[in-house]
């Protein structure tokens, strides 16, 4: 059985026992939370997509870490101009494990 879901304004398709890192959500590492935004539910060949979402169909999972991505490097120049930017980011992400899917 798997599930698409949304959250963080990206789209995830999810099995039950997998990690995957999202963006921030609040919570302390070890709490459970449950993800509402589905959008398709699999099982087999049989499929249940939502217009857009899926009512009553609900995804639970548990906080593992919190933590931020590699740095991403941005540089900018212009040649000839004696113009060079330096800059970084890191993002913040929730890593977390699926624990259920109910559809």
């Amino acid at each position: 059985m798997y599930a698409v879901i949304k959250t963080g304004g990206k789209q995830y398709r999810v099995i039950q026992g997998e990690t995957l890192k999202i963006e921030t959500v609040e919570g302390d590492v070890g709490s459970a939370i449950v993800l509402d935004k589905v959008l398709m539910v699999g099982n087999g060949d049989q499929v249940s997509m939502g217009k857009p979402m899926l009512t009553g169909a609900t995804v639970t999972a548990t906080i593992v870490a919190n933590g931020r991505h590699d740095k991403v490097k941005i540089f900018k120049m212009r040649r000839r101009k004696h113009y060079q930017k330096h800059q970084g980011h890191r993002q913040n992400y929730t890593e977390i494990r699926i624990d259920g899917i109910k559809a």
